[in-house]
C-alpha cells in the first residue's frame, strides 16, 4: 500500500487508509438523435425514395396508355408475337456485273442491316442468310415506315456537288426549252462543280423530272459516277442537277447526332448531324469544301456552294458549305427535329452496303413459339417463384415475408421498366428475355439470403437484434454489391458479344440486377430496420426468424455476473450441436453423459 508523503513507515489506522469517495465524472450530454433514431430516419428516407421512383414510373406508364402511345403489356418479340418477314435479293453494282457475290460481301450486308435495325432499339429482329444468296429480315410486329425505309434502302451512298436546283414539280410542256435551243457546253469541265457538265439532254431530263412520282429503283441505280445526273429530294420537293461523284459512302467513318454548337463551343439549342470521314475521304472533302466555300463567298446564294448526299440515287440532304473542313469532321445543321437528325445520322452511318438489294417477297408471319410457349414460360416462372417463397418461409419463418414482398417489389419495378422501354426504345420481350427474368428470381433471392444470414451470425455473436441488423448490413452490403457487379459485367459482355435473342436474355439479366440493387437498398434493409424496432421481431419472438434461442445464440452478459467466454463457443453448427446432444442423451450414461459444453448450454442462466 502506498504511503503518504512526509509520514513514517508505520501504517495508519485502517479507517484512514480508505480512499476518499469521489463524485462520479459527469458525462457529456448525449445527442438527441441517437444511432437508433438515425437508422430509423435513413430507413424511412429509403422507403420514401422507392415510393417516389415507383410512382413516377407508374405515372409515366399511365400517361402513355391514356394518350394511346403504349399499352399496359410489354411489347413481345418475333418468337412470341409474330411479325413481318422480308426476303432481300442482293445485286452487285454495275461495275461488278458478271461476278458472283462473295460470302464476305453477304456477311457484311447482314451485319450492316442488323446495325440499321438495332439502331432503332432492341427489337429482337432475326437477320440471316438464305441458301447463300438471299438475306431474310424478320421483325416483330409491323415495322414503322422509317425502319422499313432503312431496310429497303440500297447500299449506294454518294456525295456530289450541286450545279443547279429547282422546285420538284415538272416544268409545264409549253414552257420547256426546245432541245435545239439549249446550248452545248463550250469547254471541257475543270471540276465537278463546272456548269459545262450540263448537256441539252440533261436539261431536258431536269425539266421533265417530277419529284412527287416514285422513280424506279433500276433508274436510280443506273447513275454513272463519272457524269452529271438529275436527282430529287422528295422530302423537300426539290430537284437537282448534280456533278460527278466526289466521295463514295464507303469513305464515311462514323455519323452521329446531337445539339449544334457555335464557334465559341456554346450550344445553339438546335439539332445537328456530325459526320466523320476516313483518311481518304478527309483529303477529298477538304478539296471539295475549299472549292464550294469559295463559290459561296464570291456569289451569295449560288446553288453550287451546296453538296448533295445521295442514298440509292435519292437526295437525303443538300447542305451548303459554310467553312473549309480540313480534319474530316463536318457538322450538318438545319431546322432538324431530333427524330430527323437521328434518322439522317443512321442513314449516313449505315448507308454504305457492299451490294444493292431488291425485295423479293414480303409477308406477315405467325409467332414461331406462340402464346402456348409464353404461357408455359410464365408458369415456369410462377413455379420458381413459389418454390423460393416456400423455402424462405421454411428457412426464415415469418421473416420470409420480407423476401416475398421484396421479390414482388422487384417484379413491379422490372415490369414498369420493360413496358416503358418498349415505348421509348422499341424493346421487345422474347422467350429468351423471359428466361432471363426467371433466372433473376434466384439471383434476387440470393441477395436477401446473404443479408439475413449475416444478421443471424451477428445474433449468434451475442448482439441485440437491432444492433445485429445494423452491423449485418454493413458487412452484407459489400457482398451484395460485389455479386451484382459480377452479374452486370456478365450481362454487359453477353449483350455486346451475342446477337439476336441472346441479347434479349442479357438485357433482362442486367435490368433485373439493377432492380435488385434498388430493392435491397431502398426496401429490404429499411423494412428490416423498422421490423426490428417492433416487439415481435425486435424481441426475437418464436417463429420470427430472429429467435436467439433457436439460433443457439450466447449473449455477451449471461447473468449472475457471468460474461461470455471463448469456451462458450464450440465451433459447431446448430445441427451438429443438437446431434451431439442427442447422441450423448442416448449413450450409456444417459442424460448425464453430455459434454461440458452441452452442460453449459443446458444450464445457462443458473447460479454457480
Amino acid at each position: 500500500m502506498a504511503s503518504r508523503k512526509g509520514t513514517s513507515d508505520t501504517s495508519e489506522p485502517e479507517e484512514s487508509q480508505k480512499p476518499t469517495p469521489q463524485a462520479p465524472p459527469t458525462r457529456a450530454p448525449r445527442s438527441v438523435k441517437s444511432g437508433s433514431n438515425a437508422a430509423l430516419t435513413a430507413a424511412k428516407r429509403g422507403l420514401a425514395a422507392l415510393a417516389v421512383i415507383t410512382l413516377a414510373l407508374a405515372a409515366i406508364l399511365i400517361y402513355g396508355v391514356t394518350t394511346d402511345r403504349t399499352g399496359w403489356a410489354p411489347k413481345l418479340a418475333l418468337d412470341l408475337e409474330g411479325g413481318t418477314q422480308m426476303v432481300l435479293s442482293p445485286e452487285l453494282q454495275a461495275a461488278q456485273n458478271g461476278q458472283e457475290i462473295t460470302q464476305e460481301q453477304l456477311d457484311q450486308a447482314v451485319e450492316i442491316i442488323r446495325q440499321r435495325v438495332d439502331g432503332t432499339g432492341v427489337s429482337e429482329a432475326e437477320i440471316s442468310t438464305q441458301s447463300g444468296s438471299n438475306i431474310v429480315v424478320s421483325m416483330p410486329g409491323v415495322p414503322s415506315a422509317e425502319t422499313r425505309d432503312l431496310i429497303q434502302t440500297s447500299a449506294q451512298m454518294a456525295f456530289r456537288p450541286v450545279i443547279t436546283t429547282a422546285e420538284g414539280a415538272p416544268t409545264p410542256e409549253e414552257q420547256r426549252t426546245p432541245l435545239k435551243d439549249i446550248p452545248n457546253p463550250d469547254a471541257e469541265p475543270t471540276n465537278s462543280s463546272d456548269p459545262n457538265w450540263v448537256t441539252p439532254d440533261l436539261v431536258t431530263q431536269f425539266e421533265a423530272l417530277d419529284c412527287s412520282a416514285q422513280r424506279p429503283q433500276e433508274e436510280r441505280k443506273a447513275q454513272d459516277p463519272d457524269k452529271a445526273i438529275v436527282s430529287c429530294d422528295p422530302a423537300n420537293n426539290t430537284k437537282y442537277i448534280l456533278g460527278p461523284l466526289e466521295i463514295p459512302g464507303t469513305d464515311i467513318d462514323d455519323a452521329s447526332y446531337g445539339t449544334a454548337t457555335n464557334q465559341q463551343g456554346m450550344s445553339t439549342g438546335q439539332f445537328a448531324v456530325n459526320l466523320q470521314f476516313n483518311a481518304e475521304g478527309t483529303e477529298t472533302f477538304k478539296e471539295l469544301s475549299e472549292r464550294l466555300y469559295q463559290i459561296g463567298q464570291s456569289q451569295q446564294g449560288d446553288p453550287r456552294s451546296q453538296f448533295a448526299i445521295l442514298l440509292d440515287g435519292t437526295v437525303i440532304s443538300a447542305p451548303s458549305m459554310n467553312a473549309v473542313i480540313t480534319d474530316g469532321s463536318a457538322q450538318i445543321t438545319g431546322s432538324f427535329t431530333e427524330d430527323e437528325a437521328q434518322f439522317l445520322s443512321e442513314q449516313l452511318k449505315y448507308g454504305a452496303l457492299p451490294v444493292s438489294f431488291s425485295i423479293q417477297s414480303e409477308q406477315q408471319i405467325s409467332a414461331t413459339l406462340g402464346s402456348n410457349q409464353l404461357r408455359m414460360g410464365i408458369i415456369a416462372g410462377l413455379v420458381g417463384l413459389a418454390l423460393v417463397c416456400v423455402y424462405s418461409l421454411f428457412q426464415y419463418r415469418w421473416l420470409g415475408l420480407v423476401t416475398i414482398s421484396s421479390l414482388l417489389v422487384a417484379g413491379l419495378i422490372t415490369y414498369f421498366a420493360i413496358t416503358l422501354l418498349g415505348w421509348s426504345a422499341n424493346y421487345r420481350l422474347s422467350l429468351a428475355g423471359v428466361a432471363g427474368l426467371i433466372v433473376a428470381i434466384g439471383q434476387t433471392a440470393d441477395s436477401f439470403i446473404v443479408y439475413f444470414e449475416r444478421i443471424r451470425d451477428e445474433i449468434r455473436a451475442g448482439r441485440s437484434i437491432p444492433a445485429a441488423v445494423d452491423h449485418g448490413w454493413q458487412r452484407a452490403r459489400q457482398t451484395v454489391l460485389a455479386a451484382k457487379a459480377v452479374n452486370l459485367l456478365a450481362a454487359v459482355v453477353l449483350y455486346f458479344v451475342a446477337v439476336g435473342n441472346v441479347r434479349g436474355f442479357a438485357f433482362t439479366l442486367g435490368l433485373t440486377a439493377i432492380a435488385d440493387l434498388l430493392v435491397v437498398f431502398l426496401f429490404t434493409h429499411p423494412i428490416m430496420v423498422l421490423l426490428t424496432r417492433t416487439r415481435y421481431f425486435g424481441g426475437g419472438a418464436k417463429n420470427s426468424g430472429l429467435d436467439p434461442e433457436a439460433l443457439d445464440a450466447v449473449p455477451l452478459y449471461r447473468g449472475a455476473g457471468r460474461i461470455r467466454s471463448p469456451e462458450d463457443s464450440d465451433g459447431l453448427t446448430i445441427a451438429e450441436r443438437r446431434r451431439r446432444q442427442k447422441a450423448a442423451g442416448d449413450g450409456p450414461a444417459g442424460s448425464g453423459g453430455s459434454s461440458a459444453v452441452d452442460q453449459t448450454a443446458l444450464t445457462e442462466g443458473s447460479t454457480r
